[in-house]
C-alpha cells in the first residue's frame, strides 16, 4: 500500500513539563503532512485557496499508543481513506524511527470538506480534479 510520508524531529517546544509531546502536536503534524502533500502533488489547489476554494477540516481524531519525547524522529504516513462527493477522509499513522526500527505510536484521521466561498457563506464544491487524481495513488 502506498502512503505519502512527512518526516519530523520533535523539538523542545513540542514537549510539556513532563518531557513528552503534548497531544495537540499530533494534530498539527496531520495538517503539516496534508499541506506538504498539496505542495508536492496538487499545487494548483494551493493557488485555488487564495480564490474561492476552501478546504475545511470538519472532523479529526488521534489514538495514542506510546509517548514521544524530544528529538524523536517521527514519520507521519498519510493515505486516502475515502473520497465521497465533496468530502475527503485521510488516515494517518505516526511511526517513531529509532536506528533501523520503526514503532507505531499513534493513528489519526481527518475529514476535509471542499467548499467554495460565495458571498458570505460556504457552499459544497467538488473535489478538484488534480487533488482527486493525486489522492487516488494513495487510496487504502
Amino acid at each position: 500500500m502506498r502512503y505519502y510520508e512527512y518526516r519530523h524531529i520533535v523539538s523542545f517546544q513540542e514537549t510539556n513539563l513532563v518531557g513528552n509531546v503534548y497531544f495537540t502536536h499530533f494534530m498539527a503534524w496531520q495538517g503539516r503532512c496534508r499541506e506538504m502533500f498539496l505542495r508536492d502533488h496538487a499545487p494548483d489547489v494551493i493557488e485555488g485557496l487564495s480564490g474561492t476554494l476552501s478546504l475545511a477540516t470538519v472532523r479529526c481524531s488521534c489514538e495514542y499508543f506510546a509517548e514521544l519525547t524530544v528529538f524523536d524522529e517521527i514519520i507521519v504516513r498519510m493515505r486516502l481513506g475515502e473520497l465521497m462527493q465533496n468530502r475527503i477522509t485521510l488516515t494517518f499513522e505516526y511511526w517513531r524511527r529509532k536506528e533501523d526500527e520503526e514503532q507505531l505510536v499513534a493513528r489519526g484521521e481527518q475529514q476535509v470538506a471542499c467548499m467554495n466561498r460565495e458571498e458570505h457563506r460556504l457552499v459544497p464544491a467538488p473535489v478538484p480534479a488534480s487533488l482527486r487524481e493525486a489522492l487516488a495513488a494513495y487510496a487504502d
